[in-house]
């Protein structure tokens, strides 16, 4: 008897779970967007995008060089991500650099291509690559 309401108990409590879970990741995504919405239209422009980059891209240039080693950006990208990212092959990667390829993942994400970027592509492959740059 015991068992069985112990086991009924894990359920409940499994089905509670999964059901919040989408929940939860729509107040997440909505949390992003208002931190990134400068102009409050519930969306993301390339603008707030590269200004956003451009916080995180000074908050990682920990020796304030100008420019980001794959040290700083340990974790951001792959080796391979980084080798298309640094043009110049100096292994590092100025802001230019840097905000090109926000651009490049903004642009992916951007599935209607109306220049916004709303919860649904965040909620991508290429909007969470971008949201990697950008937060």
């Amino acid at each position: 008897m015991n068992s069985r309401r112990s086991v009924l108990k894990t359920l409940a409590v499994a089905m509670l779970c999964s059901a919040a879970s989408p929940i939860l990741a729509q107040t997440r995504r909505t949390d992003t967007i208002r931190a990134l919405d400068t102009d409050s239209d519930g969306t993301i422009d390339l603008a707030e995008a590269k200004k956003a980059a451009s916080a995180v891209f000074a908050k990682l240039d920990r020796d304030h060089d100008d420019t980001l080693s794959r040290r700083e950006l340990l974790g951001r990208l792959s080796e391979r991500e980084f080798n298309a990212a640094d043009p110049d092959h100096d292994g590092t990667l100025t802001m230019e650099e840097y905000l090109g390829l926000v651009e490049q993942r903004f642009n992916a994400a951007n599935l209607d291509k109306d220049g916004t970027l709303d919860a649904k592509e965040l909620d991508t492959r290429a909007g969470r690559a971008l949201l990697h740059l950008i937060r």
